[in-house]
């Protein structure tokens, strides 16, 4: 089964910005959404906010799912491919939630980013 043509263009997107800005972390999100479908990395808002407290201040990359088991008690930006509707509701409460194909063209120092798998 292919992808969707929605996430090819993200992948190629990621990978330009990568070689244009040289930065490799953009390079990881590509390689790890181009795994197949079996293998798309979800994340629980509880992981999330377990990660929150111990790294604050800190971006928040999900290169797949989040989904909306637990609460974000902590004030946290999530940058994610998607997110089911309960997860962006349980965000919004106490953080904030972008997704990733608005957030690449932003400019950012990339040591703010951490990659969660």
């Amino acid at each position: 089964m292919t992808k969707k043509l929605e996430t090819k263009k993200l992948i190629m997107l990621l990978e330009k910005t990568s070689r244009k800005t040289k930065k490799n972390i953009w390079k990881d999100i590509a390689k790890r959404i181009e795994k197949p479908k079996r293998q798309n990395i979800v994340v629980n808002i509880e992981k999330l906010d377990k990660m929150a407290k111990r790294f604050k201040g800190k971006i928040f990359v999900v290169p797949g799912r989040v989904l909306s088991k637990g609460e974000l008690e902590e004030k946290a930006t999530i940058i994610a491919i998607s997110a089911s509707q309960k997860a962006v509701e349980k965000i919004s409460k106490k953080g904030k939630l972008i997704y990733l194909k608005d957030f690449v063209n932003e400019k950012v120092n990339t040591k703010e980013l951490i990659l969660v798998k």
